[in-house]
This record gives C-alpha cells, structure tokens and sequence, in this order.
C-alpha cells in the first residue's frame, strides 16, 4: 500500500502501465529487470520508476533490479486486480456491449454481475453469459446484490440523476462513458470519467503537427 495518502494522480496513471508491462515481460520469462531496462522499454526515466515505486515502499535491491513476478504481483496488488468487486453496467447499446464483451473485468478486479438498460426491447437479451435487465429493477438488484462499481453508456443527459440514485443504492465508484464530465457531490466517491473522442482528438492534434509529407 502506499506510503502515505497524497499519491499524485500522474503516479497513479502510471501504475497500469507498469503493471501492463511486467506482464508482458514476464510471459517472455525475464525474471528481473534493471530500472534503466524497464525504462527504456516504458520511455520512462529510471529516476521517475524509483520515484513512483518509492511511494509505495519500493521494491528494487540494489545491484539485482526488480523480480519482475513479484513486482507485478505487488503493483496488481495495489491496483486491486486481486478483488472481485461485484459491477454492474447501465446501458446496453452498442458501446456498453462491447465494453461487457471485451473487457476482462475478472483480471480488473471486478466481476460484472448485472446489465441494465431503459430499453424494454432489450430485455432478456444476454451479452455473454449475462441476460440485460430493465433499468426498473436497478434499485432491487442492488439491495441483492451489493455492487460498488457501475460503468455508465448512457446518454448525458441521464447521467447526473442515475449516478445520484446509484450512490444512494451502495455504489461507490463510477467508470463513466457518458460524455458528461460526473461530479458526484457525495464523501467518498470515486470516479473516472473516459472521453474516447478527446482522446482521438488528442491524436489528430498531434498529426495536425506533423511535417507534411511521407515520414523518413
């Protein structure tokens, strides 16, 4: 666990990068890596690796480097990937769909235990191994069930007053798709607000800065 309690938001963006690529080292079999290797394979400085780790207790020997398995173990034990934090999905258009099919909430630490959307058209259909529930029976699910984390895919004008009705059922964190930047006014809620289209954006900017021509 960290250090203490004032962990910056950049480290803490960093933490799945980490994880993401001693994952990958490690399904090629390399059992330790140097500060200055994983740096150059991350575009990372080795100061700002010791730095980051460092807040949560550092984990390195010196003149050995990190043990790749158990440094990714520490890190996905930060992150929390060893829970099973039950979540719950509102919205079950194409977006929220894909996201229930393709993202592995299991190896996220979470386990997605219920679809939700306002369409009754869509009642009963199931995405994966999961049937989609009309958005009525949110408020019973969750006094079943307990979940603490919902994903939002719904239209933003929608988004303030569900989250608002969630919080008040036990959830405490959101992962929200809507395109309405969720300010929850409540203690102790957390949330991450995901806008894919700033991040093209992001990168159209970039090749909007870009010399003309073929690149050498």
């Amino acid at each position: 666990m960290a250090k203490n309690g004032n962990i910056s938001a950049s480290v803490i963006k960093r933490l799945p990068r980490y994880y993401r690529f001693l994952g990958e080292l490690d399904k090629q079999g390399v059992e330790r890596i140097s500060s200055r290797e994983l740096s150059e394979k991350m575009k990372l400085t080795a100061s700002q690796i010791r730095q980051d780790l460092n807040c949560f207790g550092g984990f390195g020997q010196q003149g050995y480097g990190y043990h790749v398995q158990s440094l990714r173990e520490e890190i996905g034990h930060i992150l929390g990937v060893d829970k099973e934090y039950p979540t719950i999905l509102i919205g079950a258009g194409n977006l929220g769909k894909a996201i229930a099919l393709h993202i592995n909430f299991e190896t996220r630490g979470c386990r997605l235990v219920g679809i939700f959307d306002a369409n009754p058209r869509l009642t009963g259909e199931t995405v994966g191994s999961i049937a989609i529930r009309h958005t009525d029976e949110i408020e019973g699910f969750c006094n079943s069930e307990h979940p603490v984390i919902a994903v939002l895919c719904i239209p933003k004008a929608n988004t303030q007053a569900i989250a608002d009705k969630l919080v008040g059922l036990g959830i405490r964190s959101f992962w929200n798709f809507s395109h309405y930047d969720l300010s929850i006014d409540h203690k102790g809620i957390e949330v991450e607000n995901v806008h894919l289209g700033d991040s093209l954006l992001t990168l159209t900017y970039r090749t909007n800065q870009m010399p003309e021509g073929p690149a050498e």
